[in-house]
């Protein structure tokens, strides 16, 4: 909890009435394992919090295959200044996701049933963020489309992060991406950090407008795509 607030600060009344509505109603409706209860901060609240340090002022950012609102629902509570859309295709948890924006009193957030690639025309976004969703292979061609030229896929992984950036690079070429990158964040919040793979969308049919430098995450390491 003590790494709790000092991510969350103000917020972390709200976070904790997530994590509580997480561990009661998420498990009951199968929403996220009964073993997860016991470790929602180190493992998920704090794991998605860190995202917000790779993301740039005033973003307008989807959250691809939301879920449970991980990561998107922690986002929005400890940068209010990002506009949220929880892009999540299947109806109990779009309705668990409605329940948490009304009862955290998300006004950052709008909540979405749709799949991203049936969306394409209706979002020009500067940052799409997933988790635990598909391999990075398939989930830059739902995430790519959505994004506005030099906007960035934030894709939350594991241990095959490196793989999967290598293994997708014949789909990333495919779509013109402007650079991939591996980075860590939240060192000394979170043990292990939190591995993200970063993809910069190339041009697209939808002109954007400027976009805004993200601060750059301790221990990245950039390689043109």
């Amino acid at each position: 909890m003590g790494i709790g607030r000092e991510i969350f600060g103000d917020a972390l009344p709200v976070a904790e009435r997530y994590a509580a509505f997480l561990a009661q109603a998420g498990v009951e409706r199968g929403l996220i394992g009964p073993r997860e209860a016991d470790r929602l901060w180190e493992r998920h609240l704090v794991n998605c919090a860190v995202v917000s340090t790779a993301i740039p002022e005033d973003a307008e950012v989807v959250d691809i295959g939301s879920g449970a609102g991980l990561p998107g629902i922690v986002l929005a509570i400890v940068r209010p200044d990002l506009r949220i859309t929880l892009l999540e295709p299947l109806l109990r948890r779009t309705t668990f996701l409605t329940e948490c924006v009304e009862l955290l009193d998300l006004r950052n957030v709008e909540v979405r049933r749709a799949r991203a690639e049936d969306v394409t025309k209706e979002f020009s976004v500067d940052v799409a963020t997933a988790r635990a969703v598909a391999p990075l292979e398939r989930l830059a061609t739902w995430a790519l489309p959505l994004l506005r030229p030099g906007g960035e896929l934030l894709a939350l992984k594991g241990e095959r992060a490196a793989a999967e950036l290598e293994e997708a690079e014949t789909v990333l070429k495919r779509f013109g991406v402007r650079s991939t990158e591996l980075l860590q964040v939240g060192h000394g919040m979170v043990d292990p950090p939190t591995t993200l793979v970063r993809v910069v969308a190339g041009r697209a049919e939808v002109v954007g407008r400027r976009q805004r430098a993200p601060r750059r995450a301790k221990g990245s390491r950039k390689r043109s795509s």
